[in-house]
């Protein structure tokens, strides 16, 4: 065993700062969602909205990445990309995806799963809309998930784009590009307990509720 690997077995955290209760949890996920995202944005963590999103191929072959968290509601979460990126050919073929946040500072995690969808071309403009003109620009540049030969593909790709949407033209939406939510079956809330017993709460969507139930570690 290399120095590296010993390293790595030696890696270890105690989790000790709180415990989950069925009786503290609210009624439906959202809300609890919503309680623990603004306790990750207080505490000053970093990208808060940072997921991990992970669909699966047609051969079965899963394949993660993390992409950022731009809206949530009762329907579900909402991440945009590129509709003909990797995770998209995905999606198209296997609709069930899933998604993890973990907020370590605060020894969190929240788990999602459930079967994931087109938002209306409505909300993806909207967002769209929203960012930065250079953002938008890249939407058209980046042909996402293909090979290039190198990053002048890239370059070379935006110089055209800029020519085609000068400074004083509003930049359009590209048909490839917009958001996906995912519709959960499943949103698991995960708090670090000692020796590695932790808690796991879990709610399952029943009958037009949510049901609680709890997880062994």
């Amino acid at each position: 065993m290399n120095q590296v690997q010993q390293q790595i077995q030696q890696l270890r955290k105690e989790y000790q700062d709180a415990g989950l209760e069925k009786s503290e949890m609210a009624a439906d996920p959202f809300t609890q969602f919503g309680a623990w995202f603004d306790t990750a944005v207080s505490a000053g963590i970093k990208e808060p909205n940072g997921m991990a999103v992970s669909t699966v191929s047609a051969n079965g072959h899963p394949s993660t990445r993390i992409v950022l968290l731009k809206h949530y509601d009762e329907r579900g979460f909402v991440f945009f990309t590129n509709y003909h990126s990797r995770k998209g050919r995905e999606i198209e073929i296997n609709p069930y995806g899933a998604m993890t946040f973990w907020w370590v500072d605060l020894e969190r995690q929240v788990r999602i799963e459930g079967m994931l969808e087109k938002v209306s071309p409505a909300e993806s403009d909207a967002y769209y809309n929203s960012r930065p003109r250079g953002s938008r620009l890249g939407a058209w540049v980046s042909p996402q998930s293909q090979i290039i030969d190198d990053r002048e593909v890239l370059n070379g790709r935006q110089q055209q784009v800029e020519a085609q949407f000068p400074v004083d033209q509003p930049v359009p939406r590209p048909e490839h590009w917009g958001g996906y939510r995912l519709v959960p079956e499943t949103i698991e809330f995960w708090q670090g307990r000692p020796n590695r017993l932790h808690d796991r709460l879990r709610y399952v969507r029943g009958d037009g509720n949510w049901e609680i139930e709890r997880l062994a570690p």
